[in-house]
């Protein structure tokens, strides 16, 4: 073979390798950084997943879930149903009055939406007791009264306990049984649902992508995490409220 021929394959492996010498010294540490990060899986492969940009609508068999028709009677002793919040933005939780363990809890991170929306018309709650034996609309003005709730779109509501487990455990998913073993009698979820202005269930997403579909309500946001260690969801939440409500 003619030297020349050589020589010029000689440049070629020379300028090959130049080429991949200068990729790795520009690239490599930059890849390096991000995957240390975790920005390539965050941000490449989960684009556009990002919790605070969008709020997922939970679905069931490809549908998005809506909240079930419900009418009940609140502490006013008003019929309540669920065509009262169209155009608001709500929270749904389950309690009952006489819980000894998580209630007080989610009633006062409740009571901190109330505060941070009070000047809000579109934001309301609905509470739906699931001792409704025992949770008359008197008893519940009570506890309306004992707590500070004056939201006039706070309704605690009561009526059929079937009823109201049905809507609990069928219509959101969220546990709510007559249990003599548990803490006062009940087991019950401490889960707040977000509700948009057309009735429909939102989330946010985990960094994963997935619908997180209910928040954590037995956290304040002074305790930062609770015993088992979860991280207390009621500052992102209140976020989300004022995206929904933007919409």
């Amino acid at each position: 073979m003619p030297t020349g021929a050589n020589n010029s394959k000689k440049y070629t492996y020379v300028w090959v390798s130049l080429i991949i010498l200068v990729f790795g010294i520009i690239f490599i540490p930059r890849i390096v950084n991000r995957l240390k990060s975790g920005s390539i899986v965050e941000n490449d492969r989960l684009a556009n997943t990002n919790s605070l940009s969008s709020l997922s609508y939970i679905t069931s068999n490809g549908k998005k879930r809506k909240v079930p028709e419900f009418s009940f009677i609140n502490q006013d002793s008003t019929l309540i149903s669920n065509k009262d919040y169209l155009g608001k933005v709500y929270l749904v939780e389950f309690f009952f009055t006489t819980c000894p363990t998580i209630c007080p809890i989610m009633t006062q991170n409740l009571l901190e939406f109330q505060k941070t929306f009070k000047d809000d018309e579109a934001f309301g709650v609905a509470s739906f007791t699931i001792n409704p034996r025992y949770d008359t609309p008197a008893i519940l003005k009570k506890y309306a009264g004992k707590y500070g709730i004056t939201d006039k779109d706070w309704h605690l509501m009561t009526g059929d306990q079937n009823e109201i487990y049905d809507l609990a455990n069928k219509g959101f998913y969220i546990v709510a049984n007559e249990e003599q073993d548990a803490p006062g009698g009940f087991e019950h979820s401490g889960a707040f649902a977000l509700i948009d202005k057309e009735g429909y269930i939102r989330s946010r997403t985990d960094r994963y992508g997935n619908p997180l579909i209910y928040y954590r309500g037995t956290i304040t946001e002074r305790q930062g995490t609770n015993d088992e260690g979860e991280a207390q969801q009621i500052t992102m939440l209140k976020e989300d409220i004022k995206k929904l409500l933007a919409e």
